[in-house]
């Protein structure tokens, strides 16, 4: 049973299907290239999620055996080492794994290999829903009509019994593998807002429908409260089901708790960006929409300021405090998304891919298909994006959003007498190399948001899009 980005055991369709074989079941992880390429943030969460799946395995009398190098490797000389004769995993979408799987899949039958994988990390396959003409949905809107009375698969339980081998093979110490090394100081500082593990997900899952839900419609826009779900570090690394959390949405539905249906449509939001990264992968890497590819982006990542934005020292105070919450969560409030990619893309004139790649290395919670089609929404060059010519104004935004300054509170220290902990351990968790200190003086705004609007529609007016 070689996991994945499925680090559960409860409503795991692969696992559950291992076990009812009867056969010993071998848990394995790989560390393969799709593990060391990962940026430091998700690579180091990935780690985390890892061991606790051993733990829980130990848990019920079974093991977890790590291995690194090529997967198909790997598991060949599993096979040979056990005898065993299948190999299930849950599938995978984004373009690299698929090449993979596929080349794994082959290969394993060739050798008259029971090679299986199952659905899990989505809710719909994503070539199961079609347009009327048989294409794939490039709209969200019409895309949660076609899917939002679809039947979701009732969660699974946790097996009661893993049947285990007479002899183990081989494993490697996943502590060994130092999968945090790239996150230097900062992990000490994003550890404690971790919650690792299918418990604490369901635990999260849980106290959201109870408490949360109901307000979610205007509390998931108030970067100051903890009003939303906060699972997406969950289901990137598949600690929780979408399954478990479509239930658990729609029994509030029923009970008549009126942020239900929005909390469902974001699921499906997620649904959408996956149909989206398996009909058009390009969406990963390069402008979804081909007319984007002549605008004028700056593409060079060291500019003042690109730097200043990364640093989280643009003086746009909402832009700020999003990005270092970041630094100091490994998480980012949705809202603060938004605006930190509007003014990277817009304000500065910032290619998305600088933004894609920083996020990619900083986020716990960091998933392929959001990721790319979050940054080209922001940017104006994805599918059903945010025009082109709506510039976020980060200064109403914070008006409108965060009044009384609550989130701008909490992250930015400079300027201060009392600053809050989590804006004084920003300067813990960024590399020294940065030089910053909570003394210093807050900076003067690199591009004011009028100034950034006005370049931006300059910028957009003699283009043809």
């Amino acid at each position: 049973m070689w996991f994945r980005r499925d680090l559960r055991l409860s409503d795991h369709t692969a696992f559950a299907a291992a076990c009812k074989t009867g056969r010993p079941v071998i848990p394995v992880v790989i560390r393969d290239d799709s593990i060391n390429d990962l940026g430091a943030a998700p690579k180091w969460r990935w780690g985390l999620g890892a061991a606790h799946v051993a733990q829980s395995l130990e848990a019920k009398g079974s093991r977890l055996i790590c291995r690194s190098g090529d997967a198909l490797t790997v598991l060949q000389a599993l096979i040979k080492d056990t005898g065993a004769g299948a190999v299930y995993w849950s599938r995978l979408y984004d373009p690299q794994a698929v090449v993979r799987d596929t080349q794994i899949k082959a290969r394993l039958k060739e050798a008259d290999i029971d090679a299986r994988s199952y659905g899990g990390h989505l809710m719909f396959e994503p070539w199961t829903t079609e347009t009327k003409t048989g294409g794939f949905y490039k709209v969200y809107t019409p895309f949660w009509r076609a899917v939002k009375d679809r039947d979701v698969d009732v969660p699974l339980p946790t097996p009661g019994k893993v049947p285990t081998p007479e002899t183990w093979p081989g494993s490697e110490d996943i502590m060994d593998w130092d999968l945090g090394r790239d996150m230097r100081r900062g992990a000490e500082i994003v550890r404690p807002f971790v919650r690792l593990g299918e418990d604490a997900a369901r635990d999260r899952l849980g106290y959201f429908t109870d408490e949360l839900i109901a307000g979610y419609d205007a509390g998931r826009d108030l970067p100051a409260a903890d009003r939303t779900s906060n699972l997406s570090e969950n289901l990137a690394l598949g600690e929780i089901s979408p399954h478990q959390c479509w239930h658990a949405g729609f029994a509030a539905l029923q009970e008549g708790k009126a942020g239900a249906e929005t909390f469902l449509k974001e699921l499906v939001w997620r649904e959408f960006a996956y149909h989206l990264m398996h009909h058009t992968p390009h969406i990963l890497a390069d402008n979804w929409k081909p007319d984007w590819d002549a605008f004028p982006w700056n593409t060079d990542e060291d500019t003042e300021e690109v730097t200043a934005w990364k640093q989280g020292r643009t003086g746009i105070q909402f832009v700020d405090a999003s990005l270092r919450e970041m630094y100091v969560t490994g998480r980012m409030h949705n809202r603060g998304r938004m605006i930190v990619a509007s003014y990277l893309t817009k304000h500065l004139l910032t290619d998305w891919r600088i933004g894609q790649k920083w996020f990619e290395d900083c986020l716990i919670d960091w998933d392929p298909a959001s990721n790319a089609m979050g940054w080209q929404w922001s940017a104006g060059s994805g599918p059903d994006a945010t025009p082109y010519f709506r510039v976020f104004n980060p200064v109403t935004q914070l008006d409108k959003f965060d009044k009384n300054r609550a989130y701008v509170s909490r992250w930015i220290a400079e300027g201060r007498s009392n600053p809050h902990e989590d804006a004084l351990d920003y300067f813990d968790a960024i590399p020294r190399a940065w030089g910053l200190s909570p003394s210093d003086t807050y900076p003067a705004p690199i591009v004011a948001a009028d100034e950034g609007r006005k370049r931006a529609l300059s910028a957009y007016e003699n283009r043809d899009f």
